[in-house]
């Protein structure tokens, strides 16, 4: 495992990880992205605040394209029973 240093808000965070670099970059460049949403819109906000607002429109994302993918997987199996019993 390895130390990874990013900047989320102009802080530097150390993230022990196995994962490419360049993946956990894009991850800390898109929650210092909603972070700064949030500061757009409630400049006076809190960092604790800022924090859990972010998290939480993180997984509202998180949990619409899990249902997303829900869906889709139930229509694939009923068109491959569909096309299952074609071929029957």
């Amino acid at each position: 495992m390895r130390s990874i240093e990013v900047q989320i808000l102009g802080q530097s965070y150390a993230i022990k990880t196995e994962e490419d670099e360049a993946y956990i970059r894009s991850l800390a460049r898109y929650v210092d992205e909603k972070l700064r949403e949030i500061y757009t819109v409630a400049p006076n906000i809190s960092q604790t605040k800022a924090t859990v607002m972010a998290a939480f429109g993180i997984a509202d994302e998180l949990f619409k394209l899990r249902m997303e993918q829900e869906d889709l997987d139930r229509m694939l199996e009923e068109k491959a029973k569909i096309l299952s019993g074609l071929l029957d």
